[in-house]
């Protein structure tokens, strides 16, 4: 599944509760069943998921700085908005200055997980520098698709005083070695286009087959 996780959850706990109700279900009805649709791998196209942090966690700019450059070669940009070229390349908004992060090589990994981009980012940035230990939960942290670019990055992180993070789009190959290796993804670490419209296609679970 490469979007509509929790959606495909939902269904299945649909479907399971409506078998508990209907204990002479055949297998046929409506809700054994729900929507969903097939691209080739190769017509699909990920689209970074980019973050923004809403404070700086009670620290300065410079300690920002000083704190990532432990783990990262930091590249001033000053006014030039970063996106990534690269693996391992990382965009950093942080006081009116973009920067260049490039993860040095001990905080790399070969392990599919861990060596994600946005695994790096919530391990060695976000996590000890801003305190965000659970990004599915934690208020202080957004997610902008790729869709949306480096000026409304910039917007954001101004109006809160924050930092932002432009991020290198996760490629279809580390997609399927998580698979592979029956891993889950992070949270908000692929943003996939095409997307369909919700409500173009309405299934009704309690229809007749």
């Amino acid at each position: 599944i490469a979007d509509g996780h929790h959606r495909a959850a939902s269904a299945v706990k649909v479907g399971l509760s409506r078998r508990e109700k209907n204990p002479g279900y055949t297998g046929e009805e409506e809700f054994n069943y729900f929507l969903s649709v097939l691209f080739p791998a190769d017509e699909l196209e990920i689209m970074a998921y980019n973050r923004i942090v809403k404070d700086l966690n009670g620290k300065t700019p410079e300690e920002i700085l000083f704190e990532v450059g432990a783990k990262f070669e930091v590249e001033s940009q000053r006014k030039h908005a970063v996106v990534p070229a690269k693996k391992g390349e990382i965009g950093m908004y942080l006081d009116g200055v973009w920067y260049r992060l490039n993860a040095k090589k001990d905080i790399t990994s070969a392990e599919p997980v861990k060596g994600l981009d946005v695994s790096i980012l919530q391990n060695e940035v976000l996590d000890p520098v801003f305190g965000i230990k659970n990004p599915k939960e934690d208020p202080r942290i957004e997610f902008a698709g790729g869709i949306r670019g480096t000026t409304f990055l910039k917007e954001r992180a101004d109006a809160c005083h924050g930092a932002a993070f432009s991020m290198y789009p996760t490629n279809i190959h580390e997609l399927f070695a998580v698979a592979d290796a029956r891993k889950l993804m992070p949270p908000k670490s692929t943003w996939f286009e095409p997307k369909l419209l919700s409500g173009l296609f309405i299934h009704e679970l309690d229809g007749q087959k």
